[in-house]
């Protein structure tokens, strides 16, 4: 069983930058995938960024390429997500999520299969 513990969510005015980590369990998270979803009330989840297994490789939704930065520390077993210049629509619950072994990363929520409980991050105007 794997474990995602996601943290560093909170209250930030529009413009301002807030760091999540997510700390997994197990001895096999360097052979994984990872990923950040996020989901607004009222939307559906949605895609933010993935990092491939090795870390040499990302992928970020259109509505945060150039703010957000995703990366990985696999002697740590963690992933994190620097977000920059963050804007009131970023308000959202935003959860890590285990992708696939051995993959480049993914943006479909259907690739991945261990999920956190979420971090709630509130940007106010």
């Amino acid at each position: 069983q794997v474990q995602l513990v996601e943290s560093g969510g909170g209250l930030v005015q529009a413009g301002g930058s807030l760091r999540l980590s997510c700390a997994a369990s197990g001895r096999t998270f360097s052979k994984y995938a990872m990923g950040w979803f996020r989901q607004a009330p009222g939307k559906e989840r949605e895609f933010v960024a993935a990092i491939s297994w090795s870390g040499g490789t990302t992928y970020y939704a259109d509505s945060v390429k150039g703010r957000f930065t995703i990366s990985r520390d696999n002697a740590k077993n963690t992933v994190s997500l620097q977000m920059n210049s963050l804007k009131p629509e970023d308000t959202a619950v935003y959860y890590c999520a285990r992708g696939m072994l051995y993959h480049q990363g993914s943006t479909r929520s259907s690739d991945y299969d261990y999920w956190g409980q979420g971090t709630q991050v509130t940007v106010s105007s």
